[in-house]
């Protein structure tokens, strides 16, 4: 079961490095979702853990970018990435010590932080980046 579908309507950025960085974000989002539907805990554990990790590359690509390039947006944005990076940090602490467990109501949070996030924060970089030679 598909919890979010990434569309270029809705989601492209034009900045084809990071479009393809969130269709997979978007992938291991709907694998997390599968695991939880299934009850498999372990799974549920090894794809937080996959879904963080490649957040955290994501993030790290598109301010590598911001950075190279001055976009004046960056601080703003970083803060925001930092707020996710931090709950999600928090999350898999918790869910690995067993104080807390991933649920379709966490799934559910994720997809609406995408769908508002990359619309409405991300897009406005593609093109300043495009401006300045990212494709």
């Amino acid at each position: 079961m598909s919890l979010i579908t990434w569309t270029p309507e809705q989601f492209a950025t034009n900045v084809s490095k990071h479009d393809i960085e969130h269709q997979e974000i978007f992938r291991l989002l709907n694998v997390l979702g599968d695991s939880v539907a299934s009850g498999d805990r372990d799974a549920v554990g090894r794809d937080l853990d996959a879904l963080i990790a490649y957040v955290a590359e994501h993030f790290a690509s598109e301010e590598a970018n911001f950075e190279a390039y001055g976009y004046p947006a960056y601080p703003g944005h970083k803060a925001e990435h930092d707020k996710l990076v931090a709950a999600a940090l928090d999350l898999q602490k918790k869910f690995h010590a067993g104080e807390t467990e991933v649920t379709a109501d966490t799934a559910a949070f994720l997809v609406g932080w995408l769908t508002d996030h990359i619309p409405k924060i991300d897009k406005l970089y593609g093109s300043f980046l495009n401006e300045k030679g990212v494709a």
